[in-house]
């Protein structure tokens, strides 16, 4: 019982927070991806972003090239780094909607492939990544903190 409402009161905590937020900017028509250069309007439910303290923002094909982004920023964006970063958001597989991507938890090893293949696939719950897992075979359920800098990589080849 303490651990439902526990997570219950993080929920409402986490809602609020949000709501605060100003909306989540959503890619035009012509913004590219600072990783591989694909349109990102195109696949809406992969959209990754990248929002900076000055309101300026990047538009990710999904959660993967967001953490190659996150590891090297300058390598994609001069003068870009994590300490200018404001805000971190992924699409949640199931609702479609913009989540915090640093409490999602993803997962990687599915049948489901994103705009560029092997994806690590943002969910809002363990019980939803759970399901997720189960419906697609998925491999392993990841938080943000235990992804690393090769791990993204690792995907591109199919290794997971």
């Amino acid at each position: 019982m303490r651990r439902f409402a526990l997570a219950l009161l993080l929920s409402i905590w986490a809602t609020v927070a949000l709501a605060q937020m100003p909306p989540l900017p959503k890619p035009g028509p012509k913004d590219l991806c600072p990783v591989c250069g694909m349109l990102v309007s195109k696949y809406p439910h992969w959209v990754a972003t990248i929002v900076y303290k000055d309101g300026h923002a990047h538009h990710f094909d999904g959660a993967k090239d967001l953490f190659k982004f996150w590891f090297d920023p300058p390598k994609y964006a001069a003068g870009h780094s994590r300490e200018l970063m404001a805000r971190i958001a992924v699409t949640d597989y199931y609702n479609l909607q913009p989540i915090d991507a640093k409490t999602a938890l993803y997962v990687i090893g599915s049948d489901v492939l994103g705009p560029m293949g092997h994806e690590f696939v943002p969910l809002a719950s363990m019980a939803d990544a759970e399901d997720f897992m189960k419906e697609h075979k998925g491999k392993r359920i990841l938080r943000f903190d235990q992804i690393t800098k090769e791990l993204p990589l690792q995907l591109d080849g199919g290794k997971f």
